[in-house]
């Protein structure tokens, strides 16, 4: 295929290094279509790669259909397609991890464990045997080969779960799309005639399928109804088991004693011996419940964090100040933080790596 030239499209591309070998991760999707027409564009010798993961018996799993649309890509671009199975290194290191902490009462992010492990771990080390100078994927990030900074979609930046990439890392990645917004994608994605360009974006955690969290984790864990407490410890609702919620969420219970001024509660504990979750529609209780710090391990330094940064605890969510230290960050105003989540420290738009609430 004679791919055209197109306007801004490459200039993020690392200077003088055409024809080096890149190894794409082709998922199906747009983004990632569209990152393997952009290095073809380049010069790179390119090659699309579809990674299979794990998905469980119970779960109907699109990964063929997913595959044939990699393939239509990669036979549109007239590039090489090879497949890759990371099923095992995907269950152990991405599901069972999701699945164990769950069991402990904590808030994992598989999407951030599918990327140290399978994404930018796995697959680089296979692509490496085979002679890639590269890997590329279609995440809303950019790097110039040492640092991290957000996509330049707002609204689209993936950079909060990759933040336990390293230098190294980075310094044999390409994210072809990260400087580029979404419609600009899909306007890209139709002027290459790409087979996906008008294909819907994949939503939530890919191994899950339609499935919920709660459907998933009862194959694997005793889940109980249980009661939900206000603060004076009286039951005023149901739950479908405490290692489920999160601090902070508000949703997922029912409360059977509602007032007519009742606002939306929000979890504020959870104790899972007694298997009880306790809320409040209260700004003040919820606000005292809401820790001031936060004790955190496996920190990852893209670059050494500042002593002060900022910081999101939760996809999109607005960066808030905080103080960093080496087993505790504590932060400018109180917060709904979990033990698992992922806090990932940032200086402007450059993400500056993060660490996992204990």
């Amino acid at each position: 295929m004679n791919i055209r030239q197109t306007s801004r499209s490459i200039s993020d591309l690392p200077v003088g290094r055409q024809g080096a070998k890149v190894f794409v991760g082709l998922s199906g999707g747009v983004d990632s279509a569209v990152s393997a027409a952009l290095l073809k564009q380049a010069g790179y010798d390119v090659t699309g790669i579809f990674i299979k993961t794990w998905s469980p018996d119970f779960i109907t799993c699109t990964w063929r259909e997913e595959r044939r649309d990699a393939m239509r890509v990669a036979a549109h671009l007239d590039i090489p397609f090879l497949f890759f199975d990371f099923e095992e290194e995907y269950k152990k290191g991405v599901a069972e991890y999701m699945i164990e902490e769950y069991r402990k009462g904590r808030t994992p992010n598989p999407d951030v464990m599918c990327n140290r492990v399978v994404k930018f771990g796995a697959f680089w080390k296979k692509a490496k045997e085979m002679g890639a100078d590269f890997i590329a994927t279609g995440h809303y990030a950019q790097t110039d080969g040492a640092s991290l900074k957000e996509g330049m979609d707002k609204e689209k930046d993936q950079s909060y779960f990759l933040w336990m990439l390293t230098q190294d890392d980075l310094s044999h990645t390409l994210f072809p799309v990260g400087h580029l917004e979404k419609k600009e994608v899909r306007r890209l994605a139709k002027q290459f005639g790409l087979p996906v360009s008008e294909k819907k974006d994949s939503q939530g955690i890919c191994f899950l399928g339609d499935v919920d969290i709660e459907e998933f984790l009862s194959h694997f864990i005793d889940l109980r109804k249980g009661s939900v407490l206000d603060t004076g410890g009286e039951v005023i609702g149901t739950h479908n088991g405490a290692l489920l919620y999160t601090l902070g969420e508000r949703h997922g219970f029912e409360i059977t004693r509602k007032t007519s001024d009742s606002k939306p509660y929000f979890v504020i504990g959870k104790n899972l011996e007694r298997n009880t979750i306790t809320v409040s529609d209260k700004p003040a209780e919820i606000a005292l419940h809401s820790p001031r710090s936060m004790p955190i391990k496996d920190m990852n330094r893209i670059h050494d964090p500042l002593a002060e940064a900022e910081a999101r605890i939760r996809y999109r969510q607005e960066k808030f100040a905080v103080e960093i230290h080496e087993n505790e960050v504590i932060f400018e105003a109180p917060q709904t933080a979990a033990p698992g989540q992922s806090i990932v420290f940032y200086k402007g738009v450059e993400c500056l790596g993060g660490a996992i609430m204990a």
